[in-house]
């Protein structure tokens, strides 16, 4: 979300105030009250939530339409799903990060719910192509020696570890579970290959970040990755299936520097492209709720407060 905030910021007539808190039930309160003390009294023209239980601390910023976007997470948990859900009934607009998630986890949506897809996308200026031998040396890695990416943290179950090492066999296998996100292109560009195996993705950022890097990806066919990967040539995009994924990531293992043509299909994801995506829709939803010529006392053409948990988005 940071990345989306930072695109956000660089587009002529937005401003933007952030508002995040830690993750965990009891910050929610907590951040109702900061959130009614600091900003009583202000307007702005939109209140955009992201992750859908945070929407209900957003709640409490009066006077302006209200946005949540869901990520995946928050709607698929069994308990915490439901009260994201509830929430729907009082925001004037609902988003998720791809138009799949929309399609299997809110009733109605595109039929008797409006829903805006509005992805946060992949920061192209912190993900590019890095020489491989370069990111091994930085993280301490033998530059000579092959090794694979497993972009998210083990002990999240719907990102199948178990498929990913499964794969890798005797081959070195690199998580992200400690990983500085600043360090993460690093790890990328580090990798023969990145293995998105997971069961369901809101989005999946992960295969947009190996894109932009040039690096191969093999992923199941969730989130955002049937459509990214469609005609790249070395990317494997299928249910998972042990033996086809192998025949797939054989010859980026013989490789010495395995690469692919992704970063133009990832600069279609940019978080620039995305962050115009989301202003376009803040823009309607002001005009629609009258609340377009409000300020917060001094003269500007748009505001929005974004509320955030500070957990990271499904990656």
């Amino acid at each position: 979300m940071a990345d989306q905030v930072e695109a956000l910021r660089r587009i002529e007539g937005v401003e933007v105030e952030l508002f995040a808190f830690p993750p965990g039930l009891r910050s929610y309160p907590r951040a109702a009250r900061e959130l009614r003390r600091r900003y009583r009294g202000e307007r702005f023209d939109v209140v955009h939530a992201h992750f859908g239980l945070t929407a209900w601390p957003a709640l409490v910023v009066r006077g302006a339409p209200h946005v949540v976007t869901f990520h995946g997470t928050d709607l698929a948990h069994p308990r915490s799903g439901r009260l994201s859900r509830a929430a729907l009934r009082f925001v004037d607009l609902t988003a998720t990060v791809s138009a799949s998630l929309a399609r299997e986890r809110i009733a109605g949506a595109g039929v008797h719910r409006r829903v805006a897809v509005l992805p946060c996308g992949v920061d192209l200026a912190r993900f590019r192509p890095l020489p491989r031998a370069e990111a091994r040396v930085r993280l301490g890695l033998d530059p000579d020696a092959p090794c694979l990416l497993f972009p998210a943290d083990p002990a999240r179950a719907e990102k199948r570890f178990d498929r990913a090492r499964e794969l890798a066999g005797d081959v070195q296998l690199l998580t992200l579970g400690d990983v500085h996100p600043d360090e993460v292109p690093l790890w990328v560009n580090a990798a023969n290959t990145v293995l998105v195996p997971s069961e369901r993705e809101g989005f999946g950022l992960a295969v947009l970040e190996a894109l932009a890097c040039d690096v191969p990806v093999l992923a199941t066919p969730v989130g955002v990755a049937l459509l990214a990967l469609a005609g790249i040539e070395g990317a494997h995009c299928a249910p998972f299936d042990a033996a086809a994924w192998r025949a797939a990531l054989a010859p980026h293992l013989a490789a010495a520097d395995p690469r692919v043509a992704g970063r133009a299909r990832a600069e279609l994801f940019s978080a620039d492209r995305m962050a115009e995506r989301v202003v376009v829709a803040w823009r309607a939803l002001a005009a629609e709720s009258g609340e377009a010529s409000r300020t917060r006392g001094y003269t500007r053409r748009r505001g929005a407060v974004r509320a955030g948990n500070a957990a990271s988005p499904d990656r």
